[in-house]
């Protein structure tokens, strides 16, 4: 017999990556949205790095993600996210795949400063179909650009939402996920066309 507060209801449980180019605030954004205490693989940046993972515009930066960050949010009582921050340099690109297994989205986190950054994340998704959101994190003292501007430097199609964020607020971040569930719903409600 059931126990009298056993709920059968199970939510959905979805994965979504957070990604973006190094430095970008990938784990400040897990951080800050995560209603567990995120997991984070975390190291610090040594002199060995030095050639090997470039610092411009973030010069201050003394940690860097070496496997993933981890967290959950729960959007309803029918859904569940499982967040998944991705490692953003260069030597660390072969774990995206084993990261992106399973994911239903994502986020490519941009910066202004260092928006060129953003097309490895952009093509990674695209060429794997897998939908996702362009937040840009404005930080302090970056250039601001228009959500167009940014649409038209990154040369994104017209579906592919973009949006301003603030990657240290819980609020924000809420934000860009539930724009990130609506553009997944949107998607799957969009006619396929064949060829």
């Amino acid at each position: 017999m059931a126990s009298e507060n056993s709920d059968p209801h199970l939510a959905a449980s979805v994965k979504i990556l957070i990604a973006g180019g190094f430095g970008v605030g990938k784990t400040t954004m897990v951080s800050a949205i995560s209603e567990i205490t995120p997991l984070r693989t975390e190291e610090l940046i040594t002199e060995v790095s030095t050639g090997v993972d470039d610092l411009s515009g973030v010069e201050q930066k003394t940690t860097t993600t070496v496997a993933l960050d981890f967290g959950r949010i729960t959007i309803d009582r029918d859904l569940v996210l499982y967040l998944f921050g991705t490692p953003g340099q260069d030597r660390f690109w072969f774990l995206w795949d084993e990261l992106a297994r399973g994911a239903l989205g994502a986020v490519v986190l941009a910066d202004t400063r260092r928006l060129g950054n953003s097309f490895a994340a952009v093509d990674f998704f695209e060429r794997r179909g897998l939908a996702f959101t362009v937040a840009v994190n404005c930080f302090d003292g970056a250039p601001v650009y228009t959500v167009d501007e940014v649409r038209d430097a990154l040369d994104l199609d017209d579906h592919t939402p973009v949006m301003l964020c603030d990657a240290r607020s819980r609020e924000s971040c809420k934000d860009v996920l539930l724009n990130l569930v609506q553009h997944l719903i949107e998607r799957a409600d969009r006619p396929t066309v064949t060829t």
